[in-house]
C-alpha cells in the first residue's frame, strides 16, 4: 500500500522558537511535511516561489514584509499558489479581515485552544 503524498507545508515567522515549534508540531504528523521556513515576508515570499508548497502558515507582523502584503504578493504572483493560514498572537479583527482581504485561506490565532 502506497502513502499518499504528505501536505508540503512553509513556516513563516520572524521568531525562530516559533518556527521551531511548529515544525516540531507538523513533522509529528505522517501526512504533513515543513520544506521551508522564513523568517522575514520578503523571504516567504522567495521560499514560497522557489518551494511551491501547498500550505504556508504566515505570521501577521515580519519585518521587511509584512504577513498580509506577502500573502498578497504570493497570491498575486503564482499560477498556483499554495493555501495560505494566517497566524498571530494578536487579536486584532482588523488583522482578521485584512489577512482574509489578501486571500488568505484561513486565520489562527498562536495560542488557540487545540480542542477548541
Amino acid at each position: 500500500m502506497t502513502r499518499p503524498t504528505p501536505i508540503r507545508v512553509v513556516l513563516a515567522d520572524d521568531e525562530r522558537m516559533v518556527r521551531t515549534a511548529l515544525r516540531a508540531i507538523l513533522s509529528a504528523e505522517p501526512d504533513l511535511e515543513v520544506v521551508g521556513e522564513a523568517a522575514t515576508g520578503a523571504e516567504a515570499v522567495s521560499v514560497v516561489r522557489d518551494l511551491r508548497p501547498d500550505v504556508v502558515l504566515m505570521d501577521v507582523r515580519m519585518p521587511e514584509t509584512d504577513g498580509i502584503r506577502a500573502t498578497e504578493q504570493i497570491l498575486a504572483t503564482l499560477d498556483e499558489p499554495p493555501r495560505i493560514v494566517v497566524v498571530t498572537t494578536f487579536e486584532n479583527d482588523s488583522y482578521v479581515y485584512d489577512a482574509l482581504r489578501a486571500g488568505a485561506a484561513g486565520f489562527l490565532l498562536k495560542r488557540a485552544d487545540a480542542d477548541a
